[in-house]
C-alpha cells in the first residue's frame, strides 16, 4: 500500500459539486421569481376580466375558465421545477460516479 492518494481529484470534485449546487439554487430562485410574476400577472388579468361579469352564467363560465387556466399554469410551473430537480440530480450523480472511477 504505497499508492499515493490524489487529494487534488477529490477537491476538484467537491468544488465542482458545490458549483453545481450554487447553479441549481440560482436556477431555482429564478424559477420561483418567474412563477411569482406569472401568478401575479394571471390574477391581475383575471381581476380585470371579472369587472365585466354581468350574469350568474358569466360568473360560472369565468370561474371555470379561470380555474382551468390557473391549474394549467401551476402544472407547468411544477413541471419546470421537477425538470430542474431531475437534471440537477443527474448531473450530481454523474459527478459522483466520476469519483468512484
Amino acid at each position: 500500500m504505497t499508492n499515493a492518494i490524489d487529494f487534488t481529484k477529490s477537491f476538484e470534485s467537491v468544488k465542482t459539486l458545490m458549483e453545481m449546487q450554487a447553479a441549481t439554487i440560482t436556477k431555482s430562485v429564478e424559477l420561483q421569481k418567474k412563477a411569482g410574476e406569472d401568478l401575479a400577472a394571471f390574477f391581475k388579468t383575471e381581476a380585470e376580466k371579472a369587472k365585466s361579469l354581468k350574469t350568474p352564467e358569466d360568473v360560472v363560465k369565468f370561474n371555470v375558465e379561470a380555474n382551468t387556466t390557473l391549474f394549467e399554469l401551476l402544472k407547468a410551473q411544477g413541471e419546470a421545477f421537477s425538470e430542474l430537480a431531475k437534471s440537477a440530480g443527474e448531473e450530481a450523480m454523474a459527478e459522483v460516479t466520476k469519483l468512484t472511477k
